[in-house]
């Protein structure tokens, strides 16, 4: 297994963990809670019974994903969680593109910084033809 250079596990490690921060932040967000976050809610056709769950479940994800040992059935509950939020606010007719990109910013970082995927999933390349 071939290893990444320094400067790609590094990029791959920024770009996870911004996708994290942005849910733990989104968490907290939940956590705090407010008439902002009821009006959301409410839009989103979501009862606020299920703030403090959903700001759980984020946290739980994010934590798994950022463990190496674990990262990757982290990457796989994440792309869960976007799936229900794209399916939430699709239904309701928000945008969904900020979904998308996070999902790739969590997939990527993740490709870039962990060998075991690269292994799973290999990029390949056109061979050169011989004269």
């Amino acid at each position: 297994m071939e290893r990444a250079s320094g400067k790609v596990v590094w990029t791959g490690r920024v770009m996870s963990g911004l996708a994290s921060l942005l849910f733990l932040f989104s968490a907290a967000l939940k956590l705090k809670g407010g008439p902002d976050l009821a009006k959301g809610m409410g839009h989103l056709g979501l009862p606020d019974s299920m703030v403090v769950p959903l700001a759980i479940l984020e946290i739980s994800c994010v934590v798994v994903y950022l463990i190496p040992a674990t990262s990757v059935m982290g990457a796989i509950l994440l792309t869960g969680y976007i799936g229900g939020a794209m399916c939430t606010h699709w239904r309701v007719g928000d945008p969904i593109y900020i979904h998308i990109v996070l999902g790739l910013f969590i997939w990527f970082g993740l490709y870039v910084r962990e060998g075991r995927l690269k292994a799973l999933i290999p990029l390949r390349r056109t061979r050169e033809r011989a004269s």
